[in-house]
């Protein structure tokens, strides 16, 4: 039975209730107050929608009525222009490149490293953990006392990349030293925020005490 065929009215998010990618997606329809239908899925069982759907049968897919969409970087852009308020990006377009490419960077330095830390065997993840910490850290001048998010007053679609991994790190092993005061500082002002709450899964509340 298809799983989206009768809720054409209400957007449908197939999510991961582990991933960063799906973490961040739901983060964005929480700050958004976004109503849409999350299915969590089984890796192992994935429902036939989502092989229809998506050629690359990955997580995140959003179904908005007859749009498709994957990658969370499009999901995340496509819902802050759906839904322009909170608007999660600056109108101009020098600051949006800006943050596209802070995005870009959390990306390629703190996602694809965390990645490879899920996947890797216990042989390989000592030297994977120490290779996404200490990229982690080299991101504390980022995380400025002055300023209460990443990219200035206002909470942005930088954050929602930047709290997935921050929400991770305890999961990973990983501790914040004492010189990374500002950054634990950053976690605890976002991490109240509703729609953090709102946004996580099961499997996402049991990873921080």
């Amino acid at each position: 039975m298809s799983l989206v065929s009768n809720r054409r009215s209400v957007m449908t998010l197939f999510s991961s209730p582990d991933s960063p990618d799906s973490h961040r997606t739901r983060i964005v329809l929480a700050e958004k107050d976004v109503t849409a239908d999350v299915i969590h899925i089984d890796p192992g069982h994935q429902p036939e929608d989502l092989v229809d759907l998506n050629p690359y049968n990955s997580v995140p897919t959003l179904v908005d009525r007859d749009l498709v969409l994957y990658d969370a970087g499009v999901i995340m852009e496509y819902l802050d222009e759906r839904f322009p308020h909170p608007p999660l990006m600056p109108v101009d377009p020098v600051a949006r490149a800006k943050a596209r490419l802070m995005i870009y960077r959390i990306e390629r330095d703190w996602y694809e490293p965390m990645n490879a830390l899920a996947n890797a065997d216990k042989k390989h993840q000592p030297k994977l953990r120490k290779e996404l910490r200490e990229s982690i850290l080299s991101a504390i001048p980022l995380f400025i006392e002055a300023r209460p998010y990443l990219f200035g007053e206002e909470f942005s679609l930088v954050d929602c990349s930047v709290i997935p991994i921050l929400w991770r790190l305890s999961t990973y092993g990983i501790e914040l030293p004492s010189v990374a005061n500002s950054m634990t500082d950053y976690i605890k002002r976002t991490f109240a925020r509703a729609s953090v709450g709102n946004s996580l899964s099961n499997v996402e509340r049991d990873m921080v005490g």
